[in-house]
C-alpha cells in the first residue's frame, strides 16, 4: 500500500485501550532535523492500534502512515496527556540518580545530627555546661575516673564521626552537583506524553509503520583529505558527527543520512513584472505662503495641516530572507544497526572513502607570504558535498584543519599546507622603487619588485605564481605594467589584475619574475591604493 497522509484528530477523553510495542525502527537525519520511523505489529483482524509514551513535542501534521497489503487504515487520533516524569530516558535517569543521592545524603545528615545530640550531652556531663554551674557526676574518686574515660571514648567517638559523616556529605554534595549541572544541559521541559489510535482494518497479519518529523537532532559533515605526494593521490573520507536530544533513544535502528535539508523553502522564488515609471520634470514650486500660528483651539479641535506630494507602491518581497538550495541530496545508510541515545553527544562515522588523482603544485604569494603552498587538484567528484571542516594529511603527517566548500565547477582543489624546501624572497629593484616625478602636471609613481624562488628538493617542483597587478578604474589614472617573463594570464580566474605564472623548476634551481608598475596620475588630487 502506498504511503498515506491522515488527519490527525485531537481527544479530551482517556483512551481505555491495550498498547502496542512500537519502537523507533529506522531514522533518517538530516542537517537540523530527522524523520522518526516506528513500526507495529498488526494481527489479523485487529482494528485498532495503539502507541503509547509517544512525547508530545513533534508536529501532528507531519504524521505519515504506511500499511502492509491487507490492513486498511481508516484514520489517526492522537491525545497528548500530562507526565509527572521526563520523557527523555537520559533525563529521568538522572533525575532518579540525584534522587537516590539526596537520599543517602538525608540519611547522613540525619546520623550527623544523632552524634552531634551525643557529644552535646557528654560536654554538658563533663562540665561544660554554663559557668556557675556545678558539673555532674559521682564524687568516688575511682567511679570518676571511671566516668571520665567513658566520656574520653564516647567524645572521641562522636568526633570521629562527625567528620566522617561530613567528609561523606562534601562527596555527595560533589556529585550531585555534577549530576544537576548534566541533568541542566539535558532539561527538555518535557513531561507531556502522546498517544496514538490508529482505526484500521486487517484482513490479515502485517505490519504498519507510523513516521513523523523531528527537530532537536541532525547531523554534520566533516571531511579528511589524506595527500599521497608519491602516488599523486588523495584519499577524501567522508565523515558525519551525528546528535540528538529529541526526548526517545534511538535503539538498533536502521540510520539513513541525506544532505537534503528538509526545513528550508522548497520552492523557489517567482519573476516578477519589472515595472518602469517616467515623471516629467517638474516645474519649480513657488515659495509657500507664511503661515500663521493656528490657534490653540484649532489644534486641539483636531485640525492638521497635509501636504501631497504624489504617491506611490512598493512591492516587497517576502522571500528575500529564504535561501534556495539545491533540490537533490546524497544519501547513506550507516551499516548495520545504530543505538543513539538522546542526551545530545555527538558520534562520529566515516561514511565513505574516494581515492582521486590529483596534479600538485606548489602554490606561491610572494607579496603576501613568503614560503610556498603544497596544492592538490582533482576532478569534481559526483554527488553533493555540504560545507564542512576538512582535516588535513600529507604524507601520513597532520597539517591542520580548515573549512572545505566545494563550490560549483568542476575541480576540487585541496591545500596541504607549507613547502619549506622552496625558498622564496621579495627584493626592490634599487633605483626604480618609490621613485616619484612630476611632468607637465602629472605624477608618477613606479614599483619594481623581483621574486626570486629557489628549489632545494632533490626533484623537480611545479609552480604556480601569483601577483596583484595594479587596476586602474578611473580614465585620469593611467597604469603601465611590465613583466619579466611575460605572465600566462592577466585575468586569473576571471579576477581582474591577478597575473600568474606557471614554472617547472628543476631540483636546485632558481628562478626569478619582476614586475614594474608605472601609476601616472594628476598632480592635483590623490589617488587611493598607493602602495
Amino acid at each position: 500500500m502506498h504511503p498515506t497522509l491522515f488527519t490527525v484528530l485531537a481527544l479530551s477523553s482517556p483512551l481505555c485501550l491495550a498498547s502496542t510495542i512500537a519502537p523507533v525502527t529506522a531514522v533518517t537525519l538530516y542537517p537540523g532535523s530527522a524523520t522518526v520511523v516506528r513500526t507495529a505489529q498488526v494481527a489479523a483482524g485487529a482494528t485498532e492500534v495503539v502507541i503509547d509514551g509517544l512525547p508530545a513535542n513533534f508536529n501532528l501534521e507531519s504524521v505519515r502512515v504506511q500499511a502492509a497489503p491487507g490492513i486498511r487504515v481508516a484514520d489517526v487520533v492522537s491525545r497528548d496527556k500530562a507526565g509527572s516524569e521526563a520523557v527523555n530516558p537520559a533525563e529521568a535517569r538522572l533525575a532518579g540518580e540525584i534522587e537516590r543521592l539526596k537520599d543517602q545524603k538525608a540519611v547522613l545528615d540525619a546520623e550527623s545530627r544523632s552524634a552531634a545530640i551525643v557529644k552535646g550531652y557528654l560536654e554538658r556531663y563533663n562540665g561544660g555546661a554554663a559557668e556557675g554551674a556545678r558539673a555532674q557526676g559521682p564524687d568516688n574518686g575511682k567511679a570518676l575516673a571511671g566516668v571520665i574515660d567513658t566520656l574520653g571514648r564516647g567524645a572521641s567517638e562522636a568526633l570521629i564521626k562527625i567528620q566522617k559523616l561530613a567528609v561523606q556529605q562534601r562527596e555527595l554534595d560533589k556529585k550531585i552537583a555534577a549530576l544537576e549541572s548534566d541533568l541542566a544541559g539535558l532539561d527538555s521541559n518535557e513531561k507531556d506524553v502522546r498517544s496514538m489510535v490508529v482505526r484500521l482494518a486487517a484482513a490479515r497479519a502485517g505490519t504498519l509503520t507510523i513516521s513523523y518529523q523531528r527537530d532537536n537532532a541532525g547531523w554534520k559533515p566533516g571531511y579528511r583529505a589524506s595527500l599521497d605526494s608519491a602516488a599523486s593521490r588523495v584519499d577524501l573520507e567522508r565523515l558525519a558527527t551525528m546528535s540528538q536530544s529529541t526526548g526517545e533513544d534511538w535503539s538498533n535502528v536502521k540510520l539513513t543520512l541525506s544532505t537534503s535539508q528538509p526545513r528550508l523553502s522548497p520552492t523557489g522564488r517567482e519573476p516578477q513584472p519589472w515595472l518602469l515609471a517616467y515623471r516629467p520634470p517638474q516645474p519649480p514650486r513657488p515659495a509657500p505662503a507664511p503661515v500663521a500660528a493656528a490657534p490653540m483651539n484649532m489644534l486641539k479641535d483636531g485640525y492638521q495641516r497635509v501636504e501631497v506630494t504624489g504617491s506611490s507602491i512598493k512591492r516587497v518581497n517576502e522571500y528575500d530572507i529564504a535561501e534556495l538550495q539545491g533540490v537533490f541530496a546524497t544519501e547513506f545508510e550507516v551499516p548495520g544497526r545504530v543505538n543513539l541515545a538522546s542526551d545530545g553527544r555527538a558520534i562520529s562515522v566515516t561514511l565513505s572513502t574516494l581515492a582521486l588523482p590529483v596534479t600538485q603544485h606548489l602554490r606561491v604569494t610572494p607579496r603576501l607570504e613568503k614560503f610556498a603552498i603544497v596544492m592538490a587538484e582533482a576532478a569534481r567528484p559526483d554527488g553533493v558535498w555540504p560545507s564542512g571542516n576538512m582535516q588535513l594529511f600529507r604524507d601520513g603527517g597532520y597539517i591542520g584543519a580548515t573549512q572545505w566548500n566545494l563550490q560549483d565547477g568542476d575541480k576540487a582543489l585541496f591545500s596541504f599546507g607549507r613547502d619549506d624546501l622552496v625558498k622564496v624572497s621579495l627584493d626592490p629593484v634599487a633605483g626604480k622603487t618609490g621613485s616619484k616625478g612630476i611632468f607637465g602636471g602629472r605624477a608618477s609613481s613606479v614599483r619594481a619588485d623581483v621574486f626570486t624562488l629557489v628549489n632545494r628538493h632533490k626533484t623537480p617542483v611545479e609552480l604556480l605564481v601569483f601577483d596583484s597587478s595594479p587596476v586602474s578604474t578611473s580614465e585620469e589614472v593611467k597604469v603601465e605594467a611590465t613583466f619579466d617573463p611575460k605572465p600566462f594570464t592577466d585575468t586569473w580566474e576571471q579576477r581582474r589584475g591577478v597575473v600568474a605564472w606557471k614554472k617547472t623548476l628543476a631540483a636546485g634551481a632558481t628562478a626569478t619574475f619582476q614586475v614594474e608598475y608605472k601609476i601616472d596620475y594628476p598632480k592635483e588630487g590623490s589617488v587611493s591604493g598607493l602602495r
